[in-house]
């Protein structure tokens, strides 16, 4: 449904976007991640036809978009990060608003309002001026115009930024139920959001492509670092756990008589067993004893962390003038 294929977008000498290719099937529902600056933002934008990449092209089923920008917007819904909405209009009014910018009128608008409203189920709110509505609603009213037109692609910058938890649930579980008809591309950075409505995950890293895959495959996947928790009552637990091969790091938490040990590890070895062992040969008595899943958290800040954007930057780069200011690429995403 979409391709981008080698996209690049500069802010003078700040590169925003650097070669990126990626493709987006149709009905997925995709996570965008990446930390502040590294591109998210502008890559939506040129998805949707606001901005122009300097180099490379966006393609929806084959054909580039900039062939025909208008025809690409209108197969497009768009909820930006600053969600762009009239406060001293009736929701009815901005609406029926949008309903016209989107070239629909007479019983077409009107059906469309109708079943953007009961798709995002704002009709309580329906007659209440804009500015009237909470956070939630006004995310809702958002929505709600970015598939009045009945587009084939949603692409949502931050739906849930600064909502409470409660309405964080309710726009997650109304973003499950809009992908199930369209393509969408979301953009957020709450991990538990990614893992409960996304099907596949784009991870950007300084306008690159950092890693992309379902969340299972891209965890069982990592490096096999690993983390275990071991809490044993005896003697030198802390000392001799530390010094097991593979660990690379340790915490101790005193706890009543016992204590709690963190074991940070590197390497595939599974240590449960030699951890078990090592238990009965010097008669601990053992508490608690797991290794603890990978998180996709966890994945995140390894695949966006400065180690790995140094070693990123060892690579050849299509970046002008060292494009490497970090007050630049915030402003840029």
């Amino acid at each position: 449904m979409i391709a981008v294929e080698g996209v690049t977008k500069r802010y003078g000498s700040i590169v925003a976007v650097d070669g990126l290719s990626f493709q987006v099937d149709r009905g997925e529902v995709v996570g965008f991640l990446g930390p502040n600056g590294a591109g998210k933002s502008t890559t939506m934008k040129m998805l949707t036809g606001t901005l122009q990449p300097d180099e490379g092209q966006v393609l929806f089923e084959g054909a580039s978009i900039a062939a025909d920008l208008t025809a690409a917007k209108r197969r497009v819904g768009y909820l930006p990060e600053a969600n762009p909405l009239y406060d001293e209009m009736l929701v009815a009014e901005y609406l029926e608003y949008v309903a016209d910018l989107r070239e629909l009128n007479g019983q077409a608008a009107r059906s469309a309002v109708a079943d953007a409203v009961d798709e995002t189920d704002i009709s309580s709110v329906f007659y209440r001026p804009v500015g009237e509505c909470s956070k939630g609603f006004r995310q809702r009213i958002g929505l709600a115009a970015a598939i009045l037109h009945r587009p084939e692609i949603l692409i949502l910058d931050e739906p849930t930024e600064g909502l409470d938890p409660n309405q964080r649930v309710e726009i997650r579980r109304l973003v499950g139920d809009l992908g199930r008809e369209r393509t969408v591309l979301l953009s957020t950075h709450v991990m538990q959001e990614v893992e409960a409505t996304c099907s596949r995950l784009l991870i950007l890293r300084r306008g690159r492509l950092a890693a992309e895959g379902n969340v299972q495959d891209l965890l069982a996947n990592r490096s096999g670092a690993g983390r275990y928790v071991v809490e044993a009552q005896g003697e030198g637990v802390a000392d001799a756990l530390s010094g097991l091969s593979g660990v690379t790091s340790h915490t101790t938490e005193p706890m009543d008589g016992r204590v709690r040990v963190s074991l940070q590890t590197a390497g595939d070895e599974e240590l449960r067993p030699v951890i078990f062992r090592m238990a009965r040969e010097k008669d601990w008595t053992l508490w608690e004893l797991h290794r603890e899943k990978a998180t996709l958290e966890q994945l995140f800040r390894e695949l966006t962390s400065e180690e790995a954007e140094s070693a990123d930057a060892d690579r050849p780069s299509r970046r002008e003038g060292g494009g490497d200011a970090p007050a630049g690429e915030e402003v840029a995403r």
